[in-house]
C-alpha cells in the first residue's frame, strides 16, 4: 500500500509518502508561507522525486483536527479533491495521534497544541513501538495547561511534550524529574505520523470516501465564541 500524508494542522507544512512500512520520501517546511501556497508545489515534488503519479497512490491522509481552523480546512479540502480524482480511500488521522506516532526513544508522549486563552489541544499516548502502535492514554481535548498536572505526575517517564504548545507546557512542568526537554525541530508535526496511522487504519477497514471527510476542531472557532458571548450578553440585558 502507497500513501501519501499531509499535515497542515499548524505553521509546518508536512508531506510524507509510505509504502508499507517504509518512508519513500518526507518534506517540512516552515518558511511563512501559507498552506494553499505550499502545499500542491509539494505533493508535485514529492511525486516527482520518489516516480509516481497521483493515479498510484492507494491511500491518502490527512490531519482531521485539533490545529488551526483554516489550515486544517486546506489539507483536508486538498486530500478531498485528490481522492474524489483518483478514487483512492481515505483516512482522517487526530493531529494529535500523528505527533505520538512520529516519537520513538521515551515512554510517554503529550502532543500539545497551543489552543490560546491559557489552553492546548492535547492527548496523552503511550510511545510506538515496532511490535505496538501508541496507546492513548487521556482523550484529545482542550484543557487548561494545569489541568495536565495529574497525568504528567503519575504517568511513565520519559515523558516529552510535542507540538507547537509543547514549549507552554515545559513553561510549567519543565523542571519536573523525568519530563525531558527536546530540541524544538525535533517537536515539529511530521506527516510521517499522518501515514502510520493512516495505514494502522486502513489495515482494519477503517477508510472513508473523499465526500466523508470531515474536520474535528474540538472547540468553536472565535467567531462563533465570540458570537455566543454576545448572544449571552444580550439575553442577561
Amino acid at each position: 500500500m502507497i500513501c501519501l500524508g499531509i499535515e497542515s494542522a499548524g505553521k509546518t507544512a508536512s508531506i510524507a509518502i509510505m509504502q508499507d512500512n517504509t518512508l519513500l520520501y518526507e518534506a517540512t517546511l516552515r518558511a511563512g508561507f501559507t498552506h494553499s501556497e505550499s502545499l500542491l508545489q509539494m505533493i508535485d515534488t514529492a511525486l516527482s522525486a520518489v516516480r509516481l503519479t497521483a493515479a498510484q497512490i492507494d491511500l491518502w491522509a490527512v490531519c482531521a483536527g485539533p490545529g488551526s481552523f483554516t489550515g486544517l480546512r486546506i489539507g483536508m479540502a486538498l486530500v478531498k479533491g485528490l481522492a474524489l480524482a483518483t478514487g483512492a480511500p481515505c483516512v482522517a488521522v487526530s493531529t494529535l495521534e500523528a505527533q505520538a506516532w512520529a516519537v520513538a526513544g521515551v515512554e510517554t508522549v503529550i502532543s500539545a497544541l497551543d489552543a490560546r486563552r491559557g489552553q492546548v489541544y492535547a492527548g496523552g499516548f503511550s510511545v510506538a513501538t515496532a511490535e505496538n502502535p501508541p496507546m492513548q492514554l487521556f482523550a484529545d481535548g482542550a484543557y487548561p495547561v494545569e489541568k495536565l498536572e495529574d497525568f504528567v505526575l503519575s504517568c511513565k517517564k520519559p515523558l516529552v511534550f510535542v507540538g507547537d504548545g509543547a514549549e507552554i507546557c515545559y513553561n510549567v512542568y519543565g523542571t519536573i524529574p523525568g519530563v525531558v526537554r527536546w530540541p524544538g525541530y525535533l517537536s515539529e508535526s511530521r506527516a510521517v505520523g499522518v501515514c502510520l496511522s493512516a495505514i494502522k487504519q486502513a489495515s482494519t477497514g477503517n477508510t472513508q470516501t473523499g465526500e466523508q471527510l470531515q474536520p474535528c476542531y474540538h472547540r468553536l472557532s472565535q467567531a462563533e465564541r465570540e458570537r455566543m458571548e454576545r448572544l449571552q450578553n444580550q439575553q442577561e440585558k
